[in-house]
């Protein structure tokens, strides 16, 4: 489709021109997923300042910085200077420091890692050029990867020869939930919200989907037909992420499929205990997965009631409903599959829209609470979907979700249960109140008038418009 979008990105926006504008020099650490966004972000910024951009890639090093140094002399307007021998990035970046003194100037490392993975002295000459130049000019030096594991490990670890040299770092996330809707415009905010059980916030992901096209229809094209950028996206993903990619399937597998303690998903893969929990680990730091405690659990607890669940929407639907289709989907028959998966998809939805609401940005827009610690609480057989806990003022809102049009006789039959659960939680002292999201409720203004809270998709939409700011 070509389409390019801008969407949202304010606070990044503001953290990059904030620094700009210090006076000082700057050596920024910007990283995040593939896909999310980064490089649209920074060029985005950079437009219409003095600034060079560096795309490293799969080259050898020495090509590399050969092609660094045409940039650089390209943006001083000096042929002289690319063609001087410069043996390394530490005499190329100490030359270019020379020749811009005090001038404000942005020069964006894009895919740093590569650098690293190719030349591992690159961290160490980097380290140098700052210390002894970069540092005493005008430069805003921003160092950018999508390899989580190596900018955390490589450039911002306490191992690092760079640590303590950067002035800012800043993880890029996914776009907020109520933005969606400026990718596909027409969109209902139902079908924007099974758009986001799918694909999340992840910008690419999202401009993949045609607005012109209907929800199922864009799910058919899009991620259940060979070919299809997102179809093998996931596995593309793991293997550019991760070096043993077969034993980290194995362990998504188990969770999609509903092995979440740790014990269950050990039995399922079969793999060594101290393995699956380095994994899980891995996994949990890229984002892709979360392990969840009860919102009340002591630090004790905490370690034994752990549940493990695929946190990254794309992977979750990719790892559900792609994955175990591969012999029906390669022969075409995307269409077929998807119908056949409606009623699960359903089931799927709730526990999407469950964590979309517990989403803190959703929580407090859509609740007005300030709350300073949410989550799920369950015990022995008892669950509540969303625990919201102000530990300042005493005061805790409990709330169920349902991604279901509920009748009022409904609606008071769970609210009334999640009173007599509240209890369970204890938290006797406490100032409680009770509110129920759905996908639909009826006699909505009637529950209000009584006192209960009470929300669904309508109340979505308004937010979707107002946009309303933390």
């Amino acid at each position: 489709m070509g389409r390019q979008k801008f969407v949202d990105r304010e606070r990044e926006l503001e953290f990059f021109e904030r620094a700009y504008s210090s006076g000082r020099a700057e050596f920024l650490v910007i990283y995040g997923r593939r896909r999310i966004g980064k490089t649209e972000l920074l060029l985005h910024f950079a437009r219409d300042k003095p600034h060079v951009y560096f795309l490293a890639t799969e080259k050898p090093y020495r090509e590399n910085l050969r092609e660094l140094q045409r940039l650089l002399a390209e943006f001083l307007g000096d042929e002289l200077f690319g063609k001087v021998a410069f043996d390394d990035v530490d005499e190329l970046f100490m030359a270019f420091a020379d020749r811009i003194g005090d001038e404000r100037v942005i020069l964006i490392i894009d895919e740093f890692p590569l650098l690293v993975e190719h030349y591992r002295p690159v961290l160490s000459l980097l380290q140098k050029a700052w210390d002894l130049k970069l540092s005493k000019t005008g430069v805003m030096l921003i160092l950018c990867g999508s390899s989580v594991s190596a900018m955390e490990g490589e450039v911002l670890a306490y191992k690092s020869p760079l640590y303590g040299r950067r002035t800012g770092q800043w993880r890029l996330t996914e776009i907020p939930f109520f933005y969606l809707g400026e990718f596909l415009p027409g969109y209902t905010v139902e079908d924007l919200v099974k758009t986001w059980g799918i694909v999340g916030g992840i910008p690419a992901y999202l401009l993949q989907f045609d607005p012109r096209k209907g929800f199922d229809e864009n799910v058919v094209e899009k991620v259940l037909s060979k070919g299809a950028f997102l179809y093998e996206e996931a596995e593309f993903l793991l293997r550019e992420e991760l070096r043993e990619p077969a034993n980290y399937f194995a362990i998504l597998q188990a969770i999609a499929s509903g092995r979440n303690r740790f014990g269950e998903i050990v039995n399922a893969t079969g793999l060594d205990k101290s393995l699956v929990s380095k994994y899980l680990a891995v996994l949990q730091r890229l984002g892709i997965v979360e392990r969840e405690v009860p919102v009340t659990a002591t630090l004790k607890a905490m370690s034994k009631r752990g549940l493990y669940s695929i946190k990254d929407n794309y992977f979750a639907f990719w790892f559900r409903y792609v994955l175990p289709n591969k012999s029906y989907l390669e022969a075409g028959l995307g269409e077929r599959v998807w119908k056949h998966s409606a009623e699960d998809f359903n089931a799927y939805m709730g526990s999407v829209f469950e964590r979309l609401v517990r989403t803190p940005e959703v929580f407090f827009r859509l609740t007005g609470f300030r709350f300073t610690k949410i989550g799920r609480w369950w015990r022995k057989g008892e669950e509540i979907d969303i625990v919201a806990l102000n530990e300042r003022e005493k005061t805790a809102l409990f709330v169920e979700v349902k991604w279901k049009e509920l009748r009022e006789r409904e609606v008071r039959g769970i609210l009334k249960d999640l009173e007599r659960k509240a209890k369970l939680v204890g938290l006797d002292e406490w100032e409680k109140s009770y509110g129920l999201v759905a996908k639909g409720i009826k006699g909505k203004e009637g529950l209000r008038e009584e006192g209960w809270l009470v929300w669904e998709l309508r109340d979505f939409e308004r937010l979707i418009s107002s946009k309303l700011q933390l």
